[in-house]
């Protein structure tokens, strides 16, 4: 069981460069405070010096990594609600598998979600990546999307496994949205969670959705924001194509912020009042803490997409089950090793999940 160290209650000399604190957002230099005296599980994370901006550490590997070997398996499951999920397998015919949940409009294909497969099959373990509903290349059956909360398919999935497939270990790793999903599943199952499921692990989560959309909400993140949204403008345009009596198109040419997005379709869509009742209840953060198996949340303090609810220090400390871990460099999903095939979100997962 990985064991948390309490840091020293003083700031180590150069701890901090300039050029760190001007990229930090608001909010979060409190929590980099706060974390130097908060127990916090070691972080082993070293940055290559070229990324140390958390902005480079998150474009460079999501635009420019590439995972070669990774031969998945698709198999097409019916869910309950009459659509579909597309699944991803590498089969190493193991009793062993790692579920793992990729990002907001990522799939299966991403490189981080390969890498992590082809990292744990090297280790002898199955793998699945899982594709949300309409990331996997076709556009699902039904007028919903997936979100943050929506944990009803990652549960399907565990049951899937265990049931239909017969694994007897099986762990979870999720990035980002798919994080959020692994977070709220495990503290949603509590005490109830199958017997074969050991643990879980979290990347670049959101934890509050609030502060996550308020950090994206920035000038500076002004980028990531237009690229998502315009992922998202997309899907919406097929979605009022394929049901026009739900879904509008028209208008979202005014969606600049994601309470925009959020008010006019996530939340009508997935039964929520508004974007702010969808923010408050599909947090992980409203649900992790009951969670009952060892689960490790590794949040980044340069990553741009959080803010500073996404720490959460005083709710983890003297956690028995959740360990934060909170390197000083990352970026969102970054965590790239210099002169490595793998990188430390691999490693340390499956070094996590393996000591279970």
């Amino acid at each position: 069981m990985p064991a948390k160290v309490e840091k020293h209650a003083m700031l180590p000399k150069n701890f901090f460069t300039i050029g760190d604190l001007v990229a930090c957002k608001e909010g979060v230099l409190m929590a980099i405070f706060i974390s130097l005296f908060m127990p916090l599980v070691d972080s082993s994370y070293k940055a290559p010096f070229f990324l140390r901006n958390g902005h480079l550490a998150t474009i460079i590997p999501s635009s420019f990594r590439k995972v070669e070997g990774v031969t998945y398996q698709r198999e097409r499951l019916n869910t309950p609600d009459g659509d579909f999920l597309d699944l991803d397998w590498v089969f190493n015919q193991s009793d062993k598998l790692v579920i793992i949940s990729h990002g907001l409009e990522g799939s299966a294909s991403r490189p981080y979600v390969k890498g992590m497969a082809k990292y744990f099959s090297k280790q002898g373990w199955d793998a699945l990546a899982w594709n949300c509903r309409s990331c996997s290349g076709e556009l699902n059956w039904k007028p919903r999307f997936y979100h943050h909360g929506a944990t009803e398919d990652l549960d399907q999935l565990v049951e899937y496994a265990i049931s239909g497939k017969g694994y007897s270990t099986v762990a979870l790793v999720g990035f980002s949205m798919g994080g959020s999903m692994t977070l709220k599943y495990l503290g949603e199952k509590g005490e109830e969670l199958p017997r074969q499921v050991i643990g879980g692990v979290a990347y670049s989560v959101p934890v509050s959705l609030k502060s996550s959309v308020e950090a994206l909400s920035t000038q500076g993140n002004a980028f990531y924001r237009k690229r998502f949204l315009k992922k998202l403008e997309q899907k919406i345009k097929q979605k009022a194509q394929q049901y026009p009596d739900e879904i509008k198109y028209s208008g979202f040419d005014d969606i600049k912020y994601f309470p925009d997005f959020d008010n006019l379709y996530t939340a009508p869509l997935h039964r929520f009042k508004d974007a702010n009742d969808f923010y408050e209840r599909a947090s992980a953060g409203r649900y992790m803490y009951a969670t009952q198996v060892p689960t490790l949340l590794v949040n980044a303090l340069n990553d741009p997409f959080l803010g500073s609810a996404c720490y959460p220090f005083l709710e983890c400390d003297n956690h028995k089950h959740i360990f934060l871990e909170t390197p000083k460099h990352g970026g969102h999903v970054g965590f790239s090793l210099r002169n490595d095939e793998f990188n430390y979100m691999e490693k340390r997962a499956y070094s996590f999940l393996n000591s279970l």
